[in-house]
């Protein structure tokens, strides 16, 4: 897609308004969340460095490195948003670690714990929450701590303060806070500054054993947001000026967390007032795709892997023969091929050549945060508190347990 350079930026138009104003029209946290991604980036990543002599240890301890007979389970834990961070992370960390990564929603755990907690194996469980106050993971991590002593735990969060964080710091034997910068400790309702920097924690602790050198993958990836981003905020107003009253997202591996993501930001920031579907290219065929009408924007994230991208390409030729959808868009790396023919909004990230699926996923889904955003605007909301009626809120209600 071309851009016209006379056009302004529609996200720099919010980040420009007057204070007053960004407060009237609730705008005056999420556009700047989603801006300042690309520079907060670096930051995550000297606090990882910072931290990754005691991050190394824990590991080890826990029993990281010991090889797939030996080798805890881990699991990704996370409800929302943080569960998606978990998903994006699973097939990095399964590979560097040549161990069992499972990515387990906070709201299953707690429920089908039983079923899915063997007493005699050991586990390492590593924890994603912006504020450290969901409730279900702040249960969980207090009842493993008292009743499971076979079990690490590694809890990455945005909230010094957050309960989380504090029972960690009451267990030091079996449990350790990474805190990311209060900077990306969101202040909207939706997350998004913080996602992309738990997701960018997590890959360093994949690279822990060759930490310099990933710092070069890091200073590409915060390159190509910086170029990203106006590209991907016209493209994203363009698409939700539209009016879509449905959005389906498709992705593969890392890459479908971030089509999962994406429908969340989109459903959530529009007070549900847009219908969001997130499959796989594959999963799509089977019975959604009669959901993509002449009321859907249809967007694909394609994978830099070359199997999987023929699949995908498969499905938008498919797409583009049946004319499905009102507005169709794909997000890709630099390639040979021609995707721009079966699209009406081809996003390249530019600069990062070769960058593997799971290091693309913080660039892509700024995609789906800004779709979200101006689909928040669109319907009339405040992006900032986009839920007038308090259905859902930044943290979720308390929960009674049942033991």
């Amino acid at each position: 897609m071309l851009l016209d350079g006379n056009l302004p930026d529609p996200l720099r138009l919010l980040l420009d308004l007057p204070e007053p104003e960004k407060a009237e029209r609730g705008v005056a946290h999420t556009p700047r969340e989603i801006y300042q991604q690309p520079a907060t980036w670096n930051a995550t990543y000297s606090r990882c460095c910072e931290h990754s002599a005691d991050l190394s240890t824990m590991l080890r301890r826990s029993g990281v490195g010991r090889g797939i007979g030996s080798a805890p389970a881990i699991y990704l834990i996370g409800a929302g948003s943080s569960d998606y961070i978990g998903r994006t992370l699973a097939p990095l960390l399964r590979s560097r670690w040549a161990c069992d990564v499972w990515a387990i929603p906070s709201t299953t755990l707690l429920t089908d714990f039983d079923e899915l907690h063997l007493p005699r194996r050991t586990y390492l469980w590593i924890s994603f929450s912006r504020s450290g106050d969901s409730p279900e993971g702040v249960a969980l991590l207090d009842r493993a701590l008292h009743r499971h002593p076979n079990i690490q735990h590694l809890v990455i969060t945005c909230n010094q303060k957050g309960q989380m964080a504090q029972l960690c710091s009451e267990n030091e034997q079996r449990a350790r806070a990474l805190i990311l910068d209060e900077a990306v400790n969101d202040r909207s309702l939706a997350m998004t500054s913080s996602f992309t920097n738990m997701v960018l924690a997590g890959q360093c602790l994949a690279h822990l054993d060759d930490l310099g050198e990933f710092g070069e993958v890091v200073t590409r990836i915060v390159d190509a947001g910086r170029q990203f981003l106006s590209a991907a905020a016209h493209a994203a107003h363009a698409i939700m000026d539209l009016a879509c009253t449905r959005a389906c997202f498709v992705g593969s591996g890392a890459l479908r967390a971030v089509a999962d993501e994406s429908a969340l930001k989109v459903v959530e920031l529009s007070a549900g007032n847009i219908g969001t579907l997130a499959e796989t290219p594959l999963g799509l065929r089977h019975g959604p795709l009669s959901s993509v009408n002449d009321q859907t924007a249809f967007v694909a994230f394609l994978s830099s892997e070359t199997r999987r991208r023929g699949y995908e390409l498969d499905l938008l030729r498919e797409i583009n023969r049946k004319q499905l959808g009102r507005v169709r868009a794909a997000v890709t790396g630099p390639h040979d091929d021609d995707v721009s023919s079966l699209v009406d909004h081809c996003l390249t990230v530019e600069r990062a050549p070769n960058l593997l699926d799971p290091y693309r996923a913080v660039l892509d889904v700024m995609f789906g945060q800004l779709m979200g955003l101006f689909a928040s605007i669109r319907c009339g909301f405040k992006p900032d508190q986009p839920s007038p009626s308090g259905t859902i809120n930044r943290v979720v209600a308390p929960i009674r347990l049942y033991t």
